[in-house]
């Protein structure tokens, strides 16, 4: 896509599509990378977003059991025999 420089106060810029940032998912802020001859924008991304609906969808299907069980499947017998906790 062509697009043209505008000038903003002193400095200068772009307009972006509201289809392009809202395909990106981009709202009110963005990470701004130059890599040799390039600009890169990246969204931001919130940590753990969409987590909650994935869990959730998780508790709806049963698939939020744990697979271990209560036990560690990895415990040897070093870990059950020799293994103390030393207090300073």
């Amino acid at each position: 896509m062509k697009t043209k420089i505008i000038k903003i106060g002193n400095s200068r810029g772009i307009r972006l599509p509201k289809v392009i940032l809202h395909q990106l998912g981009i709202n009110d802020e963005v990470d701004l990378e130059v890599d040799r001859d390039r600009i890169i924008l990246k969204p931001i991304r919130r940590r753990r977003s969409g987590w909650r609906e994935a869990f959730r969808k998780m508790a709806v299907n049963s698939d939020d059991q744990l697979l271990d069980g209560e036990e560690t499947i990895f415990q040897t017998s070093w870990d059950e025999d020799e293994w103390t906790w030393e207090s300073e």
